[in-house]
């Protein structure tokens, strides 16, 4: 199983790869542009790999949270939380391009690049770098926060939990996840289980009182299931094992 997360986190598709109690599985969220380019990587990648038997798969229907709005330590919640606190969605992405796409992978290099350094990297005006950076900041496609392990902030119990929940209870089920600090990634995916999400504790006693006082109060659900990270391999795209 080791060897198997350390060859899914290698993976560029692979934004996070964990292993958690339960059953013995290895859990990844893979990024693929559509369900072709998924099939293959099923078929000829992950399915080939050793010591795979069985490969399971859903599809993100609607991103709510990610550790970008999860922050323990502030005041006010993130835009994005907010909007899914109060049941709005957010506004249509704008199409990106070319200069976009290179002025991401600029900043995932570093993230405190100058707009005049970024101009220069790009071959553009400085009006022009900075307005597509504030654009790609104003629409939520670019997020520049400092990713930290949890523990490191005092949060060192993980869990993973997976609800499924009347189609009817849907959206409250969602407002009310978001409401929580404690929820740091929130998802609606295909398959049984509606509602995907991680949240950070504590103790081990944080986290029951999170299963009781939330997920316990939460109407529609007709089934859960809760994970405690054993091991993450990748976060938000950057390797954590050896």
């Amino acid at each position: 199983m080791h060897d198997t997360a350390l060859a899914l986190a290698r993976r560029p598709e692979a934004r996070s790869v964990e292993v958690a109690t339960g059953a013995l599985d290895v859990f990844a969220e893979l990024n693929v542009p559509d369900h072709d380019a998924l099939l293959t990587l099923v078929d000829a990648g992950i399915g080939r790999l050793d010591g795979v038997v069985d490969i399971h798969t859903s599809v993100v229907l609607r991103l709510l949270l990610t550790a970008s709005d999860w922050a323990p330590y502030d005041d006010e919640p993130t835009d994005v939380r907010r909007h899914a606190i109060e049941g709005r969605r957010l506004p249509e992405p704008p199409v990106v391009d070319e200069l976009d796409r290179r002025l991401v992978a600029l900043l995932r290099r570093d993230a405190r690049m100058s707009t005049t350094r970024l101009a220069r990297e790009l071959r553009v005006g400085e009006t022009t770098a900075r307005r597509r950076l504030g654009r790609l900041m104003a629409s939520h496609v670019l997020h520049l926060r400092l990713h930290a392990e949890p523990e490191v902030l005092g949060y060192p119990v993980e869990a993973r939990f997976r609800l499924a929940v009347a189609h009817a209870r849907l959206d409250a089920a969602i407002r009310r996840l978001a409401e929580e600090p404690a929820v740091r990634h929130l998802v609606v995916t295909t398959g049984t289980t509606a509602l995907l999400g991680y949240s950070s504790h504590r103790s081990t006693r944080d986290l029951h009182d999170f299963t009781a006082r939330v997920l316990g109060s939460l109407d529609g659900v007709t089934s859960a299931e809760v994970a405690v990270l054993m091991r993450t391999y990748k976060r938000a795209g950057f390797q954590s094992g050896p």
